[in-house]
């Protein structure tokens, strides 16, 4: 298994596993996957890896700035997705080490990452590379018309001060 920088020749199969975690009802409260450019322009271009066996992308991981103002040019927000057919094999928390890895070279000092609280795979994930739990919040959003709590977890880099 090769990881490397996402491409936009990548953005079938990342689309793929994105709308495969979409379908579980326990990824995100996305209803379906952006086109590339608009995922393209959200996301930040030097924090975006996958995993990919023999011309396979297995899962995939990126970060999201969580403001457009200059005090949070530091902080941002994880998404890691691998696709179902490979989970438990340790793919998303590789993937999670090297974009945190990614986002302290680029001088970014919070990680912060919304999970449901259903879906304990990312939760344990998260905790193993260094995220810590700081709270749930209740009820913040409606998916298929049901309330949803989502867990905040935030990492705060050590190298970077």
């Amino acid at each position: 298994m090769e990881i490397r920088n996402l491409l936009a020749v990548d953005w079938e199969q990342v689309s793929l596993i994105y709308e495969k975690g979409i379908n579980t009802g326990n990824a995100t409260f996305q209803t379906s996957s952006p086109s590339w450019e608009d995922w393209n322009a959200s996301h930040l271009a030097s924090c975006r890896v996958v995993a990919e066996k023999d011309g396979q992308l297995l899962g995939w991981a990126a970060l999201t700035p969580v403001s457009s103002r200059c005090v949070y040019a530091g902080v941002a927000e994880v998404s890691v997705y691998v696709d179902p057919q490979q989970s438990g094999k340790g793919i998303g928390l590789i993937l999670l080490n090297e974009l945190v890895h990614l986002s302290e070279t680029e001088g970014i000092w919070t990680l912060q990452a919304g999970i449901f609280p259903e879906n304990t795979a990312s939760l344990r994930i998260h905790e193993k590379a260094g995220f810590r739990i700081l709270g749930i919040r209740e009820k913040i959003g409606k998916q298929n018309g049901i309330w949803r709590d989502n867990v905040l977890l935030e990492r705060r880099s050590k190298l970077i001060n």
